[in-house]
């Protein structure tokens, strides 16, 4: 079962790099991976870890990774590998960070049938199949029966990190009108807390997340009840390859996203 295959590869990528992260040695930094940043130690050896474990299953299909890019494989489908997201965090010695792995039935967001994100901290893994649901360890998530909050207390996951000025300026009055805005560092693993319901939306207009870093945490929180969306309101799609990025804004509920785009859009 493909699922328990990524997990399994989400347990060696824990098991070979809680020694290492955190340290001088883990910190090495290397060339430019094919997702844009600088390819850290860790990273690397998360990568290799997937790529060993998958070997060892005898299970090969093409893999997109953030460090490797886009690497054959002999089997159908596509594995995307997102071997440590929160790479800061962890070199910086902030706990929230994760592995995220994907596989898809074609080349697009909405094709990937079986997710799991790894809390390396925690030990937490979140994990869904297509049509089957989404949990955490063996709890099942679901959103639809989450309870309404009033708009002012409601806890938003924003992304601001690089944020130009103009796009500061259109999202400040959804900024002043809630009390609690986080921004954690690693993708994955915010939309997972949203998936199971500790954040109660989670935003990025940057139009630079990429598809790497989305495509697990996109079917758990699917799976879970939620609604991802683009910035106009279409369930969110995309290429799965190194190169697409995309703004999106996840949701448990379309009252709360037309309460989110009319605050936006009055900028």
């Amino acid at each position: 079962m493909i699922l328990d295959v990524l997990k399994v590869c989400a347990n060696s990528v824990y098991k070979n790099t809680k020694d290492v992260i955190g340290t001088f040695e883990g910190q090495q930094k290397f060339n430019v991976g094919a997702g844009g940043d600088i390819s850290t130690k860790i990273d690397l050896i998360a990568e290799k870890s997937v790529f060993d474990t998958l070997k060892k299953n005898n299970f090969l299909p093409d893999v997109l990774g953030e460090e490797c890019g886009l690497i054959k494989g002999n089997n159908p489908g596509l594995i995307v590998m997102d071997g440590i997201d929160g790479t800061t965090n962890a070199n910086c010695g902030l706990p929230f960070y994760c592995c995220s792995l994907a596989y898809s039935s074609d080349r697009e967001l909405q094709s990937v049938t079986d997710a799991v994100v790894f809390n390396l901290l925690s030990g937490d893994i979140y994990y869904a199949s297509k049509g089957n649901g989404s949990f955490v360890n063996e709890k099942r998530l679901d959103l639809t029966k989450k309870t309404g909050k009033s708009t002012k207390d409601m806890v938003v996951g924003l992304n601001i990190s690089g944020l130009p000025e103009n796009l500061f300026i259109s999202i400040s009055k959804l900024i002043s009108s809630v009390n609690h805005i986080r921004h954690l560092g690693a993708n994955a693993l915010e939309m997972c807390y949203f998936a199971q319901g500790s954040i109660d939306a989670y935003l990025d207009f940057r139009n630079k997340i990429r598809a790497i870093d989305m495509a697990a945490c996109y079917l758990i929180a699917k799976e879970a009840g939620g609604f991802i969306l683009d910035e106009m309101g279409n369930d969110l799609n995309c290429d799965l390859s190194t190169d697409s990025k995309m703004s999106f804004i996840a949701v448990s509920n379309y009252e709360t996203y037309d309460w989110i785009s009319s605050l936006i859009k009055k900028q």
